[in-house]
């Protein structure tokens, strides 16, 4: 198993994209089907096409089966290919990035779902009919893709066609199917979910025949893992959830949840993400195994707070028995499992950059509630923007997109006749992300100072200042930076504020509607590497933030700046309402491994994590790495490439970022004690 990690590993962090993507095979199949007129039935077509197209590999020592083989093709034909598909229709707007319904799948296998989709076929007209055969045509080309992978292995001929009977042929089938969404219907992170939950009948019955045991079913789980990793480029994010509670408060933690976490501890890749679905009973020991992970460097365990989430869920619409059976699509995002087209990150809204139009207008304020009111109306006026551009992009996919095979794995596509590009899906909605939320906060507060109260600077010199990037006012910056309270000290003053912001975001966002059917346009304060990128793009901003520098990651406070430690931080980060926020919140939190050689520092952890769920907060993720190792690694690349660390919601090689990102991790306060 170290050997077949190695080379995953090797490979990883030299591909630049996932594999199996094949634009030739994508033209000659749309190619053979021009002469159809039902759009829907030639995206079935291609779905099944690409999947029949599909070789594999065989690793040793692999116990699953499903590694893709890249294709090559002579240039003059991907040329061709590209050249065609460029003169295709254009769809644009969020694809996958949900856990698939499993039920009927597990019940009734591939060929039970064909015929299932055919008899309501046989009872449809029209584009119902054609819809349902585009999904028969798509689990036909799931079907023959399972058969080629195993090269005539049994267990991959049964599950080809008929229901999982065991844990090694459930979790098998679990790949093939997010493999086959990913590439059949070219989408993207379809994640393996709750896997604890859904794969635990199989593991109990399989105990008790004697067939399995708890070291054989960590095994497959590790295997599933280097699938992911093996699929997948870095820089993206998968999701697996564990523990958490039903609609009844039963804790739902099983063997299988410590499993799922041990698994992280033997691979230690950057996919998945194991998150704790943490509520008020969840087993000590289970919290424990994480926090202990954690303060060993592992970056990917991360606490999600059950009752936030479910109690946010339940705000939107979810029926209070289905709201525990979620997953964090990505990074932290959160998305109803089995029945999602949500569109997440989409789209992500620079505060302080819109602070900066605001200021750059250099207009006459009769004070600060006068300026936060403007600021608050062009902000109303960017959300506006968004929705409109958000719907414009679900009318182009409705009417040139089409996914039959996630379809199929969607309530209630099949039961509407509705692909889930046309809204079959039970839930549609729409999340954006608001990046840079402390240093918004932080330069109101400058502003309110300095500008309005101190009178020390006006809006016009303050502007100068910013556009020389404090250029011979270095003095200003120090005192900015240094004088005010900022975000993570658990000052009212600042934090007051956030509320204020927060409110208003949760407020304007349910003002708005999304297509196809009235869905919510749901509020989050995730970054993924936004936080970076949206930097870049800015100059100067008030808090003393210097041009180009990334903005704070998520919920937290700005790098730096948790001047009092980490148990002020999270009284400022859990001074807000978390619940609305199901579009995603992140609180980072960095700690110095030297930390954890002594003695009770790692409980000191685990009560810190739980002070953090218990006031409220979101969800939270932690490194647990030396500035000094860092530093080397920048020196040393080569004896460091499978150093991960965790980012804005999701984890990465740290050799493999860009300079950027790895100052902005330096960066970040370093606490030395709990």
């Amino acid at each position: 198993m170290e050997l077949l990690r190695d080379r995953i590993l090797a490979d990883q962090l030299t591909r630049t994209k996932r594999r199996g993507d094949n634009p030739v095979v994508n033209a000659q199949s749309l190619k053979g089907s021009s002469h159809i007129t039902s759009h829907q039935l030639r995206m079935g077509m291609l779905t099944r096409d690409r999947l029949a197209s599909l070789e594999f590999r065989t690793l040793d020592s692999s116990l699953l089966f499903g590694y893709v083989k890249q294709m090559n093709y002579p240039e003059s034909e991907l040329k061709d290919a590209e050249e065609f598909l460029s003169s295709q229709p254009v769809t644009f707007g969020q694809t996958g990035h949900c856990d698939p319904c499993w039920d009927e799948l597990f019940e009734l296998g591939i060929d039970g779902l064909i015929h299932k989709n055919t008899d309501l076929k046989n009872k449809s007209r029209g584009e119902a009919a054609d819809t349902y055969q585009s999904f028969i045509y798509a689990l036909e080309g799931l079907s023959v893709m399972v058969e080629t992978a195993g090269a005539g292995d049994d267990l991959c001929l049964k599950i080809a066609h008929a229901p999982p009977e065991t844990f090694h042929e459930a979790i098998q089938l679990v790949w093939f199917v997010m493999l086959g969404i990913m590439i059949g219907d070219k989408v993207g992170l379809v994640g393996p979910g709750r896997l604890d939950v859904r794969l635990n009948r199989f593991y109990q019955r399989d105990l008790l025949r004697g067939e399995i045991s708890s070291e054989g079913a960590l095994k497959l789980i590790e295997d599933l893992y280097y699938l992911i990793n093996d699929f997948e480029r870095p820089g993206l994010a998968y999701g697996v959830m564990v523990g958490g509670c039903d609609a009844y408060g039963n804790d739902l933690t099983n063997d299988l949840s410590y499993l799922c976490l041990e698994a992280l501890r033997r691979t230690n890749l950057v996919y998945p993400t194991v998150g704790i679905c943490w509520h008020s009973n969840t087993p000590d020991d289970l919290t424990s195994l994480a926090v202990e992970l954690i303060s060993r460097g592992y970056t990917t365990p991360a606490f999600f707070n059950d009752q936030v989430i479910q109690e946010g869920l339940v705000k939107y619409g979810v029926p209070r028995e289905e709201a525990w059976d979620y997953i964090n699509s990505a990074c932290v995002e959160i998305t109803p499992c089995g029945s999602s087209n949500i569109w997440v990150a989409s789209p992500y809204f620079s505060l302080c950059g819109i602070l900066m139009e605001k200021l750059e207008n250099q207009q006459d304020f009769t004070g600060y509630e006068d300026f936060i009111n403007s600021y608050f109306e062009l902000l109303k006026d960017k959300i506006a923007l968004a929705v409109e551009k958000q719907n414009e992009m679900r009318e182009s996919r409705r009417l040139y997109g089409g996914k039959p095979l996630q379809s199929v794995f969607t309530r209630d596509c099949m039961y509407s006749g509705k692909d889930i590009d046309d809204g079959g899906a039970r839930y549609n909605w729409v999340e954006c992300s608001f990046v840079g939320l402390a240093n918004l906060v932080d330069s109101l507060k400058i502003i309110k100072e300095l500008v309005f109260e101190e009178r020390e600077l006006s809006i016009s010199s303050l502007i100068e200042v910013l556009d020389n990037d404090f250029a011979g006012n270095e003095q200003l910056r120090q005192k900015i930076l240094h004088k005010y309270p900022k975000y993570g000290v658990n000052d009212s003053s600042v934090d007051s504020e956030i509320i204020r912001i927060m409110e208003f975001i949760t407020a304007e966002c349910a003002k708005y509607k999304m297509k196809p059917d009235n869905s919510h346009f749901v509020p989050g304060t995730f970054c993924w590497i936004m936080h970076q990128r949206l930097g870049e793009e800015c100059g100067a901003t008030p808090d003393g933030r210097k041009a180009g520098f990334p903005f704070a990651d998520g919920a937290g406070p700005a790098q730096g700046r948790e001047k009092l430690g980490p148990t002020a931080a999270i009284n400022s980060v859990t001074s807000w309402n978390h619940s609305a926020m199901i579009g995603g919140s992140a609180f980072n939190m960095k700690f110095n491994k030297e930390i954890f050689n002594t003695p009770g520092a790692v409980e000191k952890l685990k009560h810190l994590v739980l002070a953090f769920l218990r006031k409220g907060g979101f969800e939270t993720q932690i490194n647990v790495v030396d500035n000094s190792v860092l530093k080397q690694a920048l020196k040393t690349p080569d004896e460091y490439s499978d150093l991960v660390v965790r980012i804005g919601g999701y984890t990465d090689y740290f050799t493999r970022m860009s300079p950027q990102m790895q100052q902005e991790v330096i960066l970040r306060t370093d606490y030395n004690s709990i």
